[in-house]
């Protein structure tokens, strides 16, 4: 195990009927509340009705139409309304591309320029405004976490980022918030959670036993209650499950003492930008390509996993073997619950790939568990299409 920090500031408010504590949660002389959602979803379901009487005694600014790959455009919107209304405090009502791409406009409120500069890290946050959450949506965990992934459609370009005022100061979880979800994006919010631990599971340390217990843990309850789930969609048990596993997934408590690879979330990110697909539907596709890509350079932890997650049996097989029968399984297990398998699901061919490589490697070599080139990529992505 690696020498670690740990700190996580928000607080988080989780459970049925748990908007009733709104009012008290926005800090004291806030006035004026910009609020961010995506699509209309919330206006149809109740929950953006329920919000605003929440908020009935301050002066409300909305943005709506945050992207599901949300866009620079759209940040850099809510930035400059923020600086013309003097807002105060934001409220994220959404899921995960919601909250990121509040979180970039809070700290694009502080910054006298284009908010891509500070996504690329050419310039240091210089602060934020404060904001919280509502979650709609499980699935990234971004809602007690300080990441932040954002999408320049015009230079098809996609990072993730952070800074120490891009935390939360609160998020309110309330399982019911996602009984409309659809099956599909339930779906890509199950993958999603899972590829998050996942990217933390392939890590170099030999001596974490308690943080691999502790993913193994959740990855098993993930798969045992994913199916239950997606035959009752209103099931407030097995909502609440999927949830509370999406935000322990990446709020930090998985990642103590070692640094997971994130190799694929990396080429994922170029995928989706150039071709703007739902990003755990590339996880999904291209994961367990990844996995059998290194399955040769640490055999063991595929094993670990094939055999502690997946259920699979080692006797009389190699260690190569079982750890292949888990990457089976687990592609299997993401397919029978609906998510795509090729890219070609998504009509995305060879035309592209090489331009995908070079939006890969923007920053040079990349992965902690293992280390990918060019040809690294190159392969993994022709083995998706």
């Amino acid at each position: 195990m690696e020498n670690f920090q740990f700190y996580n500031p928000v607080q988080l408010v989780f459970g049925r009927g748990q908007l009733e504590k709104l009012p008290n949660l926005i800090p004291d002389g806030v006035e004026r509340v910009l609020v961010v959602y995506g699509g209309g979803s919330i206006k149809r379901n109740g929950i953006y009705t329920n919000v605003m009487k929440k908020l009935e005694n301050y002066e409300v600014f909305e943005l709506g139409g945050v992207e599901p790959n949300p866009r620079i455009t759209t940040v850099n919107r809510g930035a400059d309304l923020c600086k013309q209304h003097n807002i105060d405090f934001i409220l994220a009502v959404g899921g995960g591309s919601v909250i990121d791409c509040t979180k970039s406009i809070a700290v694009g409120a502080k910054y006298d320029g284009d908010a891509w500069d500070l996504v690329t890290r050419k310039v240091k946050a210089p602060g934020g405004l404060p904001f919280g959450t509502v979650l709609t949506a499980a699935a990234t965990g971004s809602e007690m976490n300080r990441g932040s992934v954002i999408t320049n459609w015009e230079t098809n370009e996609k990072y993730g980022w952070g800074s120490q005022y891009t935390w939360p100061l609160f998020s309110i979880l309330d399982p019911v918030h996602t009984y409309s979800v659809p099956r599909e994006q339930t779906v890509y919010g199950i993958v999603d959670m899972m590829s998050h631990i996942l990217e933390d599971y392939f890590h170099k340390p030999t001596n974490a036993p308690v943080q691999d217990r502790m993913a193994e843990g959740i990855l098993r309850t993930i798969i045992e209650t994913a199916p239950k789930l997606l035959k009752n969609l209103e099931s407030y048990e097995y909502r609440e499950t999927i949830m509370y596993a999406g935000t322990i997934a990446l709020n930090g408590f998985l990642q103590m003492g070692y640094r997971g690879d994130w190799a694929t979330h990396n080429i994922e990110h170029a995928v989706s930008a150039v071709y703007d697909i739902p990003h755990a539907g590339g996880l999904a596709i291209l994961f367990p390509n990844w996995m059998e890509h290194n399955l040769n350079v640490h055999t063991e932890r595929f094993k670990q996993m094939a055999v502690r997650v997946l259920g699979v049996d080692p006797t009389g097989k190699s260690d190569e073997q079982v750890g292949q029968e888990g990457i089976d399984r687990l592609r299997k297990f993401w397919t029978a619950l609906g998510a795509p398998t090729r890219l070609a699901d998504y009509d995305i061919d060879d035309s592209q790939l090489d331009v995908m490589v070079e939006k890969a490697m923007a920053n040079g070599p990349f992965g902690n568990f293992k280390t990918l080139h060019a040809e690294d990529v190159h392969t993994i992505l022709r083995q998706s299409l």
